[in-house]
């Protein structure tokens, strides 16, 4: 368990994505299909984004970063919008070693009191295929960011 440190992204990310067809289960499936349908780049950087829907359950979307303009209407994929601002973090290292730890973390980072509660959502981001970094933004108006 490592400390939870402030990550900033300093512009909006534009990104294309699938949802899940349900929370947990259907997420291998939606990454599965984004990775079929997007052509293969080096320059493509996967996230999970998820958050409640007004009924409480979690929406859970499989996401790669757009890579120009009008990319997902190409592939007949839903976009959203990562953004800029700051966020809590914590890096985990192998999570697959322990998929429950993904989890466990956003838990942690979901109880800090800066927390966006009205518009906020929890943020994965995958620099490789075994590593990941779990975000949740912050309230600019707490912030200041």
């Amino acid at each position: 368990m490592s400390t939870p440190e402030k990550y900033f992204i300093d512009k909006d990310i534009k990104v294309v994505c699938v949802k899940a067809s349900s929370f947990p289960r259907g997420i291998g499936e939606a990454y599965h299909k984004l990775g079929s349908v997007l052509p293969a780049s080096e320059q493509r950087k996967f996230y999970g984004i998820s958050y409640p829907d007004k009924n409480g359950s979690i929406i859970y979307r499989a996401a790669a970063n757009q890579l120009h303009e009008g990319e997902a209407e190409e592939l007949g994929l839903e976009t959203f919008t990562i953004r800029k601002g700051e966020y809590i973090s914590e890096f985990l290292e192998d999570w697959k070693k322990d998929e429950t730890q993904i989890g466990k973390t956003f838990q942690r980072l979901l109880s800090d009191p800066r927390v966006d509660k009205k518009q906020g959502y929890c943020l994965e981001i995958y620099p490789n295929a075994k590593d990941v970094r779990c975000m949740v933004i912050l309230d600019s108006s707490i912030t200041g960011h």
